[in-house]
This record gives structure tokens, C-alpha cells and sequence, in this order.
């Protein structure tokens, strides 16, 4: 994403917080909505000049505001030379009052207009661009009919395509495609990303994002009523804690993992590991007592402590007392759930952690699934956590989140909601893995992180996570910032390391080797 004149941190709107800014702008501030329509037009026909300065531009205008910055940006391209087409939606005197206004300029720069369903006659040639500013954001029911065909044609054709604010099709809430939408080769958006931006599908469709200032008062974009921003790296660098020159292992925090089972070793090594890798000075890995011999010939740095196990290799409930017992003396942070299975034991271990703990949980994987085992119909989750003694923060990805929501499978189709809701109801803060991730805090905002690959869809990746959080949060930041600058690293070093061994190579130890790169990269920022 390319973003104009980035001062503040980056909020991301819904529609309708982005038609209150546009209100305002007008009937508060006094900018008349022409100039907002000439503004948009014209930074949209600027990033045309830029990357398309020789191709034919057919521009496809609907009948609202969106279809008026069109309008602007074909007049201005007709201006400077461009050979020009425009293609209506809708009949002339259909059009907004500003839309109007702007096609009857356009008509006396020499422009001349046709019905959208002559387009087609016009898509033989592939020496062109289109422009497509038929829907904007206000878009809220499917696309239908005709000019679904219309808009699969385009995709078909190979054509390249700019949007104007929102790829026509695209809800602006959820990224969701309502019915057809244009796929976009680079989007021209006004004043703040939408969520359907940042959102998949609409993300894919939406390609390169650029934010263009038109002139929003900057107070109204910063608004603390827009609950939403995006994790970059300029709020990333500002949350790694400085390391003082005087200091030592103690100062920054020691972890406790509890993880692993028989089968599934290799969860409790990356999770603590990842926590050394992203600072932590002491680590300890708790883990099934009948498998410390393995774990013992496989740590370096770590410290290891041996639970109860229930003789198959998972954890015992008589583990909790032991747990409890050391953590009380040593322990600034508990991460439990990478590999430890899930049973009727390990459901016990987690509930009592959650419910006995005075200190800190991360708790993601298993430790997430024996959660929604045990709470099954006895009590929601609101309940449990509600009794919690320290900070929660919970990693799920979409499935496990589901689970934690009692069978609900909606959490896909609007993320960002459902991590807010979930936050606020319970007072946990929720880590929700995924494309993107979204991290979420109980008084009510969430956030987006901007950074990983696909390359990161493997096996341990969480695991890694985990262990990036829990080694922030027992360093000293709070459970929000330890959230917000894990997901940001996590993504990062996954980026490095998708750049010199591929996506398709990339595994989860990779991304703990590119931590100290991601570190460095944050702090030279």
C-alpha cells in the first residue's frame, strides 16, 4: 500500500465512517463536494499518466460520486491528449447532482459518452485501460444480470484495470464479492484504506492500493471513533522496548512453555525457541515428563521442567499444582497449548490456569481447543474468562476460533467484527491468525496487521507466534503492544525468509531464523 503523506497512525473505515467524513468535510468545514470530486478525479487521472502514459482509456462511469470522480479523471486525461472513452451505467439524467454537474463539463472538454453495454464493441483491442468508477464503496447488494457479464468479460479480457476508490463489486466492509466484481490491477483510494481493501477477497482484487489526499481535514481521519488501524512499521519500530546498557537476563523476562506431546515435539521446541530468538532471557520448557529425554538432547539455551504426564505422553491434571508452584517463584509469563494435545487432562490444566494464574497466558493451539471441549454447554466463554486473575491473550486461527464460538462459522466473512465482539465480550485480548491477521483488545479496537506470505500457511508457524508474543510480553510490554509488534515480526521475518529461499520452501524454523533480521530491519527503520 502506498500512502500519501503518512504522519499519523493509519486508520482503515467502513463506508459509512467514511460517508460521515465526507459529510462533515462538506457541511462542517465547507468543502463543497465538487472540490472532493475534482480532487479524487484528478489523483486517479495522475496515477493513470504514471503508470499507463500510452494506452486508449475506456472509462466506465456509474451514476453516484464514484462515477463523477470518474468523469473528472476522463476529462482530464482527454485534457492532456489521452484518447478518451467514457461508458455510462446509467441514463445522463440519472446521475448525482455532482455526477451531473461533472458529465456536463466533460461534454463541453469535447467528451463524448455511450451506454455501458456498448462496451463490449469496444474491448477487441487489448491497447487500452479501463477505469472502473461504477460503484464505489456504497456498493451493498450483488451484482447481478448484465453487467455481471460485463464484469467477467473484463477479468477475461486481460486488460488492465485501475479502480477508482473500490473495485466495482467489492463490498467496502468486508471484502467480501458480491455477486462479480472487477479485478483490479491498482486502486486509487481517497483519504483512508476501506476494509475491503485489506480484506481478502477484496484484497486480491483491489492490487496495488495507493491513499490519496484530497483534502480531509486530517483531525476527522484521526479520528478515536474509527476503532480500526493498520499494524505498520512505523507503530512496529515505536513498540520494541529499548535495552539498557546496564542490564542483565533477569531484565527481560522469563517464559514458561508448556507444550508438546508424544508425536508432537516439535511445537514445544519452535515456540521456545522463537522466544529466545525475540529477546527473552531466560526460557523454560515444560513439557510430559515421560518424554524428557527427548527434549534434553534437543535444547540448548532452554530449561526444561517435567510435568506429570498421564503415561501416554500428554499432560496429567496433577500438572497444575506443579505449574502453579514454579511459576509462582520464576516464571513473568506462561505460554501454554503448541502440541500438547487435547484431552480431558489437558482441558483440566488449561481451565485451572485460567482461572488460578496471576500471571500472564498466551495460550494458543491445543490449549485453545481443550477451551472449547470444556466449556461445551456448561458456561460460554464470556464466563471463564471473565474469572481470569491476569491478562489473556488467545492465538486461534479461523477454525479454532470457530470452535471458541460454539460451532458458529461465519468468521471469514467478517473478521474484523468478529475479533472486536469476541474482545469485548470476554476481556481477552484475541490474536486471530490469518489473512489477514487481526488483533483485537477488549476496550473495542482492532487492528490489521500488514505483514507475511503465503509461504507462512505451514505446519509450526503458530507454534513460532506463540513464542514471539510470550517472549514480548514477559520483556515488559503490555498484552496489546506484545500483540501488535509479534504479529508485525512474525510476518516480517516470514517475509525475509519467503525473499531468499521462496514461499513454496519456506517452513516455520525459517521464520525464526529471520528474527534477528526482522529486528534489525524494525530498528533502522
Amino acid at each position: 500500500m502506498v500512502y500519501a503523506n503518512r504522519d499519523e497512525a493509519v486508520k482503515v473505515v467502513t463506508a459509512q465512517e467514511m460517508r460521515e467524513i465526507d459529510r462533515i468535510t462538506i457541511e462542517d468545514y465547507g468543502i463543497p463536494g465538487l472540490v472532493l470530486m475534482e480532487r479524487a478525479g484528478l489523483a486517479v487521472a495522475s496515477k493513470v499518466r504514471e503508470f499507463y502514459p500510452d494506452k486508449k482509456v475506456l472509462v466506465l462511469c456509474g451514476g453516484g460520486n464514484n462515477g463523477g470522480d470518474g468523469l473528472v479523471a476522463a476529462r482530464n486525461l482527454h485534457n492532456r491528449g489521452f484518447d478518451v472513452k467514457v461508458f455510462l451505467a446509467v441514463e445522463p439524467k440519472k446521475l448525482s447532482s455532482d455526477a451531473l454537474v461533472q458529465y456536463k463539463i466533460a461534454r463541453k472538454f469535447g467528451l463524448s459518452t455511450m451506454p455501458l453495454n456498448e462496451l463490449l464493441t469496444h474491448l477487441i483491442t487489448h491497447h487500452c485501460l479501463i477505469v472502473d468508477a461504477i460503484f464505489g464503496t456504497g456498493l451493498s447488494r450483488p451484482v447481478k444480470g448484465s453487467l455481471a457479464e460485463v464484469f467477467s468479460l473484463i477479468n477475461d479480457s486481460d486488460i488492465p484495470v485501475v479502480a477508482v476508490d473500490i473495485p466495482s463489486g467489492i463490498s467496502s466492509d468486508t471484502g467480501e464479492v458480491l455477486g462479480e466484481a472487477i479485478k483490479a490491477d491498482f486502486t486509487v483510494t481517497f483519504g483512508l484504506p476501506k476494509r475491503g481493501h485489506l480484506l481478502y477477497p477484496g484484497a486480491e482484487y483491489a492490487g496495488r492500493l495507493f491513499v490519496e489526499d484530497i483534502g480531509f481535514p486530517a483531525k476527522l481521519l484521526a479520528s478515536e471513533k474509527i476503532n480500526v488501524e493498520l499494524i505498520d512499521i512505523k507503530m512496529a519500530s515505536d513498540l520494541i522496548l529499548p535495552r539498557p546498557g546496564y542490564s542483565h537476563k533477569g531484565d527481560y523476562g522469563h517464559v514458561l512453555v508448556i507444550a508438546g506431546s508424544k508425536g508432537k515435539t516439535g511445537a514445544a521446541l519452535m515456540a521456545a525457541k522463537a522466544c529466545l530468538r525475540s529477546g527473552s532471557g531466560l526460557v523454560t520448557l515444560a513439557v510430559p515428563e515421560s518424554l524428557l529425554d527427548v527434549f534434553q538432547g534437543r535444547v540448548t539455551e532452554e530449561m526444561t521442567l517435567p510435568l506429570p504426564d498421564d503415561g501416554s505422553g500428554m499432560l496429567s491434571s496433577k500438572a497444575i499444582d506443579v505449574i502453579l508452584n514454579f511459576a509462582a517463584k520464576k516464571i513473568d509469563v506462561i505460554a501454554i497449548g503448541p502440541g500438547i494435545g487435547v484431552s480431558h487432562d489437558t482441558e483440566k490444566v488449561v481451565m485451572e490456569l485460567i482461572q488460578r494464574s496471576s500471571i500472564p497466558l498466551v495460550i494458543d493451539a491445543d490449549g485453545i481447543n481443550s477451551i472449547s471441549r470444556a466449556i461445551g454447554n456448561r458456561q460460554g466463554t464470556t464466563g471463564l474468562f471473565k474469572k481470569a486473575k491476569a491478562p489473556i491473550i488467545l492465538t486461534p486461527h479461523p477454525g479454532e476460533m470457530a470452535r471458541l464460538l460454539q460451532g458458529s462459522r461465519e468468521v471469514e466473512k467478517n473478521r474484523i467484527d468478529t475479533a472486536i465482539s469476541f474482545s469485548k465480550e470476554t476481556g481477552a485480548y484475541l490474536v486471530l491468525k490469518g489473512v489477514p491477521t487481526i488483533v483485537a483488545e477488549p476496550d473495542g479496537n482492532a487492528f490489521i496487521n500488514t505483514t507475511g506470505n503465503p509461504g507462512m500457511a505451514t505446519a509450526g508457524s503458530g507454534d513460532v507466534l506463540t513464542g514471539v508474543i510470550a517472549s514480548l510480553l514477559g520483556q515488559g510490554s503490555n498484552p496489546l503492544n506484545a500483540s501488535l509488534l509479534g504479529v508485525y515480526l512474525h510476518g516480517l521475518a516470514g517475509d525475509a525468509a519467503a525473499r531468499e529461499k521462496g514461499e513454496h520452501s519456506l517452513i516455520a524454523s525459517d521464520i525464526i531464523d529471520f528474527l534477528p533480521a526482522a529486528f534489525v530491519q524494525l530498528l533502522d527503520s
